[in-house]
């Protein structure tokens, strides 16, 4: 039977992601991929795998998985959550987060809910044996494309594995990996910021505003004051892109996610600069944002430094021992291993 974990129950909203489907969005295919493309990537990275690889996207409450392969390692980045080990060859046990580790086969993994951030990612060394559609194996579930059957994991799917087995290699944990969001996020005001009063410019750039729970993949919804149009909430339709921020009608802001439209037809007070996207993404319903604009050399800069965060992934990963095979050092000292002694000088 090929490799595979089974799912056997999903958690609320667990979907494959990469980092996206690029080239498309002339055909109003949107991007897709992680909503945190850092957590993506460093599990990619503990298991081995290229940081790009599509791994299982899992939001608010995790998923429980089966394992049917000879083994598999797993690593999973993100929300605090429980990993706990039971029911098969490996001894039951809780795993930590942020550290590789392996299963074999008979094994089952429960995810619990996550804390601190609404977004992880499960990598499995080697990923997913499942087709690329126009070059992604990003899910897109509002057209049921991509990933598996375009859909988010369902109770009984088997996700195949690429790899028979895990290979013999050391695992590896990140120390110390921030997720904690920045005070205030950073903006760049407009494209179409002329269209708000200026009493809404500074209401946006001073009060806060509660991620609200009609969020999804497409879009953070947030509610708060109400921004004031100056030319109405509707413009011809024109190119979205990566944290947009759209205000419609009701004067209440909409953030662009990963699965964002392509063109949209309401003004644009301002766009989250790309550096803090991956942190936006891990919000959950009820958390509270401001704001604060910068100017495009300084997203720029921003960017660059993101940029050097992600490439020094790999050198903040450390080598250690898999609790599943770690020796009891007070267990080994305390038992008699030798029956008795003798002289070696003795006729």
């Amino acid at each position: 039977m090929t490799p595979a974990l089974t799912i056997a129950a999903p958690g609320l909203f667990s979907t494959i992601q990469d980092l996206g489907r690029f080239g498309y969005q002339r055909f109003g295919i949107p991007v897709s991929g992680a909503l945190d493309p850092l957590c993506l990537q460093g599990a990619n990275l503990l298991v081995g795998n290229p940081r790009h690889l599509a791994a299982l996207e899992i939001l608010r409450q995790g998923p429980q998985l089966h394992v049917e392969a000879e083994s598999v390692r797993l690593a999973y980045v993100g929300g605090k959550a429980r990993l706990a080990v039971s029911g098969g060859p490996t001894p039951a046990r809780i795993v930590r987060c942020g550290e590789s580790f392996c299963l074999k086969r008979g094994d089952r993994l429960h995810m619990g809910a996550l804390s601190g951030s609404s977004t992880g990612y499960l990598a499995a060394e080697g990923g997913f044996a499942i087709p690329d559609w126009l070059g992604s194996q990003s899910t897109y579930t509002r057209a049921a494309i991509g990933g598996f059957k375009g859909r988010r994991l369902a109770t009984g799917d088997r996700l195949e594995l690429c790899r028979d087995a895990a290979s013999s290699r050391p695992e590896q944990r990140f120390d110390a990996l921030s997720l904690q969001p920045p005070e205030r996020f950073r903006v760049v005001l407009g494209p179409q910021h002329d269209y708000f009063t200026p009493q809404a410019l500074d209401t946006f750039l001073s009060a806060r505003f509660t991620v609200s729970a009609a969020s999804d993949r497409m879009g953070m919804r947030l509610d708060g004051p109400p921004l004031e149009h100056a030319k109405g909430f509707n413009i011809v339709s024109d190119a979205t892109a990566p944290g947009s921020i759209q205000v419609p009608g009701n004067g209440l802001p909409i953030v662009l996610l990963a699965d964002r439209q392509t063109t949209g037809g309401y003004p644009k007070i301002a766009t989250l600069i790309s550096a803090d996207l991956p942190a936006f993404g891990r919000l959950s319903p009820g958390a509270t944002v401001a704001f604060s604009a910068v100017s495009i050399e300084t997203a720029r800069q921003l960017r660059r430094h993101y940029e050097q965060q992600v490439d020094n992934l790999a050198r903040t990963m450390t080598a250690h021992l898999d609790a599943a095979i770690a020796i009891d050092a007070a267990k080994l000292l305390n038992t008699n291993l030798v029956s008795g002694v003798v002289d070696a000088r003795e006729e």
